[in-house]
């Protein structure tokens, strides 16, 4: 491996080290706050708020996996069992923190449409078996490369290897213990395109479609609730509260698109880049694939923490755990005069 080729590999590492390591720590940590606010206030253990940290967990899962996706695009020397781990336990992840945000937005989704019906929902009633449903089917559709659908006996790993710049790479191939490990050897063509456009594309539809419809019907309650104010005050024109109502919901709705904004284009735009460089059977450059990778994966994984985050009941505990080291460090900085003024 000549000097320039080393260096490539090293800036890439290096950018794979910057973006996702920074990202992780801040997910894995404002996972962490929001489980135990929920853990220690015994007021949020309910069902509902079950299935949030079933969907933090999962949260935090992809944020420990996020520095090894970028991996996945890469050619490497493993085994066959460790190549296996390395892009189905990752894939695993992902579908199962996907299968929780939609079930945490169809159990909210319902609160609101239908609360009558709500108390009554088979997730209510057999908690167990709504885990079970959001995270047996993931490791299964993940899993099946293990189980023999891969490309593992298709093109010659020779041809992989040789495509790579590092000289331990292709001394490693020549071995019997270890082989070229690459996405297109674990995961076949087809099962990419059942991934993107059976699982995930549908699943974010069904998010934004819920999203859609509690605003609009939002919207249509906040009508009714003016109406009402204006036939009890006997006045046609708006008050102040009906304009302090509709800008809230403006807000709201403000908040709503950039957080689809923010978090789910940038993945979006990095599913179909994918799916578009696979269709043409082109090469593109590792950075690329870095960015969008981290950037994508990274974005959509803050959609728990914005929806933690926004709850105070969830956040209290960590306010008031900094609330007393505040309290302690001022008395251990104040000197005997201030105390006891």
């Amino acid at each position: 491996m000549d000097w320039n080729d080393s260096r490539a590999l090293l800036s890439g590492e290096q950018l794979i080290f910057a973006i996702t390591i920074p990202l992780s720590t801040a997910i894995i940590l404002a996972n962490f706050v929001i489980i135990l606010g929920i853990a220690w206030n015994r007021q949020l253990h309910n069902t509902t708020n079950y299935f949030f940290f079933s969907l933090l967990v999962a949260d935090l899962c992809t944020g420990v996996a996020l520095p090894f996706i970028p991996l996945m695009g890469l050619n490497r020397a493993l085994s066959f069992s460790s190549c296996l781990v390395a892009h189905v336990f990752p894939n695993f992840l992902f579908l199962a923190f996907l299968f929780n945000l939609v079930m945490v937005h169809y159990e909210r989704y319902i609160c609101i449409v239908d609360p009558l019906c709500y108390s009554n929902l088979w997730m209510h009633r057999r908690f167990p078996l709504a885990l079970l449903v959001v995270w047996a089917p993931p490791l299964l559709y993940a899993s099946l490369p293990a189980f023999g659908w891969n490309n593992w006996t298709g093109p010659d790993w020779n041809g992989c290897c040789a495509s790579s710049p590092n000289t331990t790479l292709l001394s490693n191939c020549s071995t019997n213990k270890t082989t070229c490990c690459s996405y297109r050897r674990v995961f076949p063509n087809a099962f990419i395109y059942l991934e993107v456009y059976g699982l995930v594309l549908p699943a974010i539809l069904t998010i934004a479609g819920m999203t859609g419809r509690v605003l609009w019907i939002t919207r249509g309650q906040l009508k009714d609730i003016c109406r009402l104010h204006r036939s009890v005050e006997r006045g046609s024109q708006a008050s102040d509260r009906e304009q302090r109502l509709n800008m809230r919901y403006t807000r709201c709705v403000v908040a709503v698109s950039l957080t689809f904004l923010a978090c789910w284009v940038p993945y979006l735009i990095y599913m179909h880049a994918c799916i578009a460089f696979l269709i043409s059977d082109t090469k593109w450059s590792s950075t690329t694939h870095i960015v969008l990778s981290c950037t994508g994966i990274g974005s959509m994984a803050v959609v728990p923490l914005v929806l933690g985050l926004a709850n105070r009941q969830y956040t209290e505990p960590a306010f008031k755990l900094l609330r007393k080291l505040r309290d302690r460090w001022r008395r251990r900085t104040q000197g005997p005069e201030e105390v006891a003024v």
